[in-house]
């Protein structure tokens, strides 16, 4: 029977299928690494007191490279290379969403409207992962092997999360809310078609890995494709709502230390 949980159990029990998901991980969070670094040397002075909080989200996914690189070594292997298709980040800014590489690469200040971009574009992709990673959790949280990283990754992402919703929803206060409300749908309408390609591209690559059926494959492939149409009906507007965090001031602190994995 297919199920996420049996699904990745097949994927973490292969070499193979195991070193290339933890590579495309592990190459996504440092890119966000490296994004955040680099907004938080170019905010505008009216945004500087958000410094500190993105600097905090940028050691976080640092962090989450080390630690799926870590998993990597524990097992004797060496990350691959990402394949292009499956590169979310850089499939998301070839469809206009976020701050273009490009553009952080220049040591020109950003604007307030390049913040919103930022917080609106962390905001859409933040709800996939903290989604994704519960997902894992759920199943996964007291495994051995993967227990502490995929907690520590949950919450980590929970607390990202939370940070945009109140940043946000400060920035809306101070007038901009129409502005928001205008670039998060088009995040969220970009995001669940990036999300779907992605998706097709790493079963493909998964199943001719782990030698899946043309039926199995035509399977998955369906249920990727269900996905994005309930999310093309209205399933993205989980992704642009805005409401006061649980967690407040959720990147206000140093960043957690994971020794065990650095």
């Amino acid at each position: 029977m297919l199920s996420a949980k049996s699904l990745f159990q097949e994927i973490l029990d292969n070499d193979e299928s195991f070193r290339l998901f933890c590579s495309i991980a592990a190459a996504g969070e440092s890119q966000g690494g490296w994004e955040n670094a680099r907004i938080a040397a170019l905010v505008p002075e009216e945004s500087r007191a958000l410094v500190p909080k993105i600097v905090r989200h940028g050691a976080d996914e640092d962090k989450h490279g080390r630690i799926f690189n870590a998993l990597l070594r524990k097992r004797g292997l060496r990350p691959v290379g990402v394949p292009r298709e499956t590169d979310y980040t850089m499939l998301l800014e070839r469809r206009g969403i976020g701050l273009a590489h490009q553009r952080l690469s220049r040591e020109e200040r950003l604007s307030e409207r390049d913040v919103i971009t930022y917080l609106a574009h962390s905001r859409v992709t933040e709800q996939r992962a903290s989604e994704q990673m519960r997902l894992l959790s759920r199943h996964f949280a007291d495994h051995p092997e993967l227990g502490r990283a995929v907690r520590m990754i949950s919450n980590d992402e929970d607390n990202h999360l939370a940070y945009c919703h109140e940043e946000l929803l400060r920035l809306a206060e101070a007038g901009h809310g129409r502005t928001i409300q205008r670039v998060l749908r088009a995040c969220a309408l970009a995001e669940i078609r990036v999300y779907r390609d992605v998706g097709l591209a790493v079963m493909s690559r998964m199943g001719g890995i782990l030698g899946w059926s043309r039926a199995r494959s035509a399977a998955l492939a369906a249920g990727i494709h269900a996905v994005y149409a309930y999310e093309r009906l209205g399933g993205w507007r989980r992704m642009v709502s805005l409401e006061p965090p649980a967690r407040r001031d959720a990147l206000g602190g140093p960043a957690v230390p994971s020794p065990e994995y650095a």
